[in-house]
This record gives C-alpha cells, sequence and structure tokens, in this order.
C-alpha cells in the first residue's frame, strides 16, 4: 500500500490541475505505482496469493483506464505512456504507429 507522502507526490505529479486528484492519468499513476510496489513485495513473498490477485487485479483496472483514455485522449495517453515508462503499451503505440504507416501507403497505391 501506498504510504499518504507517496501518494501525493504522485498525485502532484501527474495533476491535470490543482485539486485534480481523480482524472484518468492520475489514477493510472497510482495505480502503477501500487503495481511497483506490490511487484516488489511478491519478488521477496512469491507465495502470497491474496496479494497476486490484488496485483492483478490492479493491473487489470489500470489496462481499463488506459483504454478509456486512449480512446477519449490519444495525445494524453500518450504522454503519460511515455512518462510512466509502460512497456505493453509503448509496445501498442508502435503497432498503430506500424499500421498508420501501411494504411497510409495502401492508400497512396489506392489513388495512383
Amino acid at each position: 500500500m501506498l504510504t499518504k507522502q507517496k501518494k501525493k507526490n504522485v498525485i502532484k505529479k501527474f495533476q491535470q490541475h490543482d485539486g485534480d486528484t481523480g482524472s484518468s492519468e492520475v489514477q493510472v499513476a497510482i495505480l502503477s505505482a501500487e503495481i511497483d510496489e506490490l511487484a516488489g513485495h511478491l519478488k521477496l513473498h512469491h507465495k502470497d496469493h491474496s496479494s497476486r490477485r490484488g496485483l492483478l487485479r490492479k493491473v487489470g483496472e489500470r489496462r481499463r483506464l488506459l483504454r478509456y483514455l486512449q480512446k477519449e485522449d490519444s495525445k494524453s495517453y500518450e504522454q503519460l505512456v511515455k512518462k510512466l515508462n509502460l512497456k505493453q503499451a509503448k509496445a501498442l503505440l508502435k503497432t498503430a504507429d506500424l499500421d498508420g504507416d501501411m494504411t497510409d501507403s495502401d492508400n497512396a497505391e489506392d489513388n495512383s
């Protein structure tokens, strides 16, 4: 569990405006910090299955929030992924870029 001070620091770093504690960006950042802590805990206590279940729940929740953010505000999504250094989301961005490049070249061939 995050301490109050760590949580405040995360909120301050990712908030969109003063008093912002519930935006998708802040929620994802808090979940990421909690996931990092739980992953460290599970490295030491690999038989702690209830913590593992909590970790998976948090990962799923973060995935849903990221999907929502990508749909609603893709620019903010890309910035957040880069700030948090999320591997899975970066891979999705790369494949989306590649797909976009392929469709652009396909369209250019069709117009010729």
